[in-house]
């Protein structure tokens, strides 16, 4: 419906701005009408704007060209007509450069007005069916909550959908902020337990004494305030899937009273003398490794062979940039409806600001930057300008230089200690990193000496 497009028309002349609105309601379309600068800028604030006509020469301390720069920064994407009396080639050639989509001479023809007006919704209602087209391209890629077009992602839910009717234990590694339970919801909502309990425990966030309870129950009387029997998580997810997060920070007590149920499907709660039985798939995850944990003694290897039964690896956002527009677009879109923003899309300097950082955090600190910037925006449109932090974050960054006489041999012992930080010490990760197979990557590892300790520095 052409009532759906909205008009502004700006001119210091009434006759002149009333007639022009008068010939577009015939048109069908909605129009506002302002006498000043000022006055156009007030209503772009409130309201959004397919197309504006604005007079080059006012009074009141704005002329058009202003008037239509400001019009720009609140809505980008609206289509700013100049109109003048006395058209020059410079006026012509200034308003182009500013962003003018079209430059037409006064008395105006209502005729080469409607025609001009249909052209530029025409354009606009293609840019929507191409926003509407996205959408359902990130539906294509969107699996239990899970947004992605990455072919090591896909891997990754391939995996997911093949064993999700296993009973086997799940580990699924990767750096903090990856989208670990998404993916262990993922495998439990793929699989012949859906329509059972989904209970997740965060290990880190608990005391062993809290944690324990937490995950087994307690009897009546078992400590102080303990004033009836509860169930633990693990009676709870009966039937269904316990997903236990962070699963390298339990205590050694913890990782005995787990490696028993794992083995015998029964534990005691805290204080009881009567042994409870339960059928819980377990899915870990973690963000250590936990090989280089049972080498160190921090980490019983009986339970690390118990829980890596299956293992999902997940890259870390920085090495599945394909996925960064989808993601943003989404969460653009869920969170401009929660705060009732009405903001359609990403820019594309916006997109370049988002691609061009190196996301440490991953996908959930993509998430934070999103709002972020869906809040501080007041256009149709998240532009650049509203992730100035993450462009200054980038600037802030050290540039990295080769220092001199460095040798070429220094620089390969530096990229592999890198990649294998970065890693966490995953041999094969890292040799497919750095474009070499496995008994290569040893054996420079063998070749410069590089300590153990090295490989899994920086674990977070």
């Amino acid at each position: 419906m052409k009532s759906h497009w909205q008009i502004l028309v700006v001119d210091d002349e009434m006759v002149m701005r009333e007639s022009m609105a008068a010939w577009l309601r015939e048109d069908g379309y909605t129009v506002d009408t302002a006498g000043t600068g000022s006055e156009a800028i007030q209503l772009a604030r409130q309201k959004s704007y397919a197309i504006c006509f604005v007079d080059l020469k006012m009074p009141g301390g704005m002329d058009g060209i202003e008037t239509m720069m400001e019009i720009r920064k609140l809505q980008p994407d609206a289509a700013v007509i100049i109109i003048t009396a006395y058209a020059t080639v410079d006026t012509a050639i200034t308003a182009m450069k500013e962003g003018a989509q079209e430059y037409i001479v006064k008395p105006c023809n209502p005729e080469e007005i409607s025609l001009l007006v249909e052209r530029i919704i025409k354009i606009r209602n293609l840019q929507r069916e191409n926003q509407i087209l996205r959408k359902k391209l990130t539906r294509q890629y969107h699996y239990h909550d899970i947004i992605t077009k990455s072919p090591r992602m896909q891997e990754v839910l391939e995996l997911t959908k093949e064993v999700a009717s296993y009973r086997s234990t799940v580990l699924i590694r990767g750096e903090s902020g990856t989208g670990k339970e998404l993916v262990a919801r993922a495998v439990h909502f793929s699989g012949d337990r859906a329509e059972k309990p989904f209970i997740t425990v965060s290990c880190a966030a608990l005391t062993e004494t809290l944690l324990e309870s937490e995950l087994f129950g307690h009897e009546k009387g078992s400590f102080t305030g303990a004033a009836a029997q509860t169930k633990g998580k693990f009676e709870l997810a009966s039937g269904g899937t316990i997903f236990l997060d962070e699963i390298g920070d339990i205590s050694p007590k913890l990782q005995a009273d787990l490696l028993r149920v794992l083995q015998e499907k029964r534990f005691y709660r805290v204080g009881g003398t009567q042994e409870v039985s339960v059928d819980a798939r377990v899915i870990a995850a973690t963000n250590r490794d936990l090989a280089e944990e049972v080498r160190q003694g921090r980490f019983r290897d009986d339970l690390y062979y118990r829980l890596n039964v299956i293992e999902i690896r997940l890259p870390p956002l920085r090495e599945r940039r394909e996925d960064i527009p989808l993601l943003a677009e989404h969460f653009v879109e869920r969170i401009a409806r929660e705060l009732g923003k009405d903001i359609g899309g990403v820019s594309e300097d916006a997109l370049k600001a988002l691609m061009d950082y190196d996301w440490p955090g991953n996908v959930r600190e993509l998430e934070n930057a999103v709002e972020r910037a869906v809040v501080s925006c007041r256009n149709h449109v998240l532009t650049s300008d509203n992730l100035q932090f993450l462009v200054e974050a980038n600037r802030s960054q050290p540039v990295w230089t080769i220092p001199p006489e460095t040798t070429l041999q220094e620089l390969e012992r530096k990229a592999i200690i890198e990649t294998l930080q970065r890693t966490r010490g995953n041999i094969k990760e890292s040799a497919s990193i750095l474009g070499i197979d496995r008994s290569t990557l040893y054996e420079k590892i063998r070749r410069y000496d590089i300590p153990r300790g090295e490989t899994v520095a920086q674990r977070g």
